[in-house]
Order: C-alpha cells, then structure tokens, then sequence
C-alpha cells in the first residue's frame, strides 16, 4: 500500500546540469520526423530559477481506486481488459540515488492489439471496450511505485516502409521540481523490434537503450495470475554542494 506520510522534503535547490550525451540524438535521418522537427541552432545552457527548481504538489485525493490498474479502470472494476495481464513496479530516483517520494507517474499505452484509444489511430487492430490504456499513481515514501496492466502490442507507424514499433508502455514524472519533468518509454526485455526501431535507434549508446528495457521479474510475479517487470527511473538531481569539506547529505 502507498505510505502516505506527507512529504517534509521539499528538496529545492539548483539542478545538475543536464548530461546531453546520455539525451537521444533529435535529428536522426531514419526517424523520419525528426528531420523538420529538431532544432536547427546550438542550444543554449541557463542556470536554474526557482520556475525550475520547485514544482508541484501531489496528494494522494487525486487518485481514484483503480488509478494504477489499467486492467480494470476503464471500466471501474466491472469487467477486466483484453490480454496478457503484467505487472509494471520499480523506483523513481534521483540522480543522487535518492529515493524521490510522492512523485506523480502517469502511464499510457497501446492496447493487446497494438492500437491507441485515440482518434487518429487509424489502425486495423479492434479496440477493446474495456480498456482505456492510461493510469496514474504516486511513490511511497522510498520512491516505489506499481501498476498493474496489459502488455501492449507492437503497432505499424509510417516511418519507412515496414517499421513497427516494439511494445512500449510511454511513462511521464513530476519530481520535486519542474525540471526534473521525464516524459520516457518503458520497452520489454527480449523484444526483437527494439533493434529494429528507427526510435530507439536514435539512443545511440547502447547502455543508454538498455536503460530503457525492463527486465522480466519473476520474483515479483504471481503465480497462474501475471508476469511483472521491474522499471527503476532516475530524474534530475540537485547540484551537491560542499559543507564543512562534505558533500550535502553525506
């Protein structure tokens, strides 16, 4: 269950400065959209102002009782989703590995079939009537969180002439502050399309790509019932600073 001690850390301070190496590359030939959509000027570096440095506030009155339950919140727990059903769990951190409490993650994502409930998803893939395909919840006290779902399945997108994209679940996060926002993708361990995706792709250090798979979890499955995979995510930390020869919080 969430703890739901409120959150006294408020951790406000100046940001690391972002590592851009470790970003995916925004003008990629193969990622067909890239091209007219990234940047054409060198990009510019600004200190942190408090519009970065604090953020919003979450508390658990937001989330309804089937919030982190894609399988049945369509519905309102009267009939379950299509598919193989999965458990999604790991821990939000910063980048000083500290647990980042009360975070927001929202999760959305095709359904069994590989198809969006959304309007300009023209593909052949049936919709399924009892699953909406997103859901929110909030870390405990030690950064974990959890939701229980359905794996998505792998769409056709018009890119080249045959690309698909692997199965994904599309998360976003609050930290403390506003920049430590992530808008990120979860892919599955030993899926064949990931090394086949102009997207992925586009991560060019394979250790960065693999940061992004979740790896099967037997240990946190359930027997007869669901296959979990562990998704740990590292947000923006703040800059250290020394006091009395130390590093904060040491």
């Amino acid at each position: 269950m969430p703890d739901t001690t409120p959150d006294t850390n408020t951790d406000a301070g100046p940001l690391i400065p972002r590592n851009r190496a470790a970003h995916p590359q925004v003008h990629d030939v193969e990622y067909k959209t890239s091209v007219p959509r990234s940047p054409r000027w060198p990009l510019l570096s600004m200190e942190s102002t408090p519009s970065e440095e604090t953020g919003p506030r979450f508390g658990h009155d937001i989330l309804g009782e089937y919030d982190n339950n894609l399988i049945l919140n369509w519905t309102k727990g009267a009939a379950p989703a299509i598919g193989e059903r999965i458990r999604v769990h790991g821990r939000v951190l910063d980048e000083n590995a500290r647990p980042v409490p009360h975070a927001l993650v929202e999760v959305w994502q095709a359904n069994a079939g590989g198809r969006y409930r959304h309007v300009k998803d023209g593909y052949f893939a049936p919709l399924d009537p009892n699953f909406g395909g997103c859901g929110r919840t909030l870390t405990d006290s030690e950064g974990y969180y959890e939701f229980l779902t359905i794996r998505p399945g792998a769409y056709p997108w018009p890119n080249r002439g045959n690309d698909w994209r692997p199965m994904h679940i599309h998360f976003s996060l609050f930290g403390h502050s506003f920049g430590q926002r992530l808008i990120t993708q979860m892919y599955f361990e030993g899926d064949p399309l990931i090394d086949q995706c102009p997207i992925a792709a586009t991560v060019k250090d394979r250790a960065q790509l693999d940061n992004l798979v979740a790896p099967l979890d037997l240990g946190q499955s359930r027997p007869l019932d669901y296959l979990a995979y562990k998704f740990d995510i590292v947000l923006r930390g703040r800059r250290q600073t020394m006091f009395e020869n130390k590093l904060e919080g040491m």
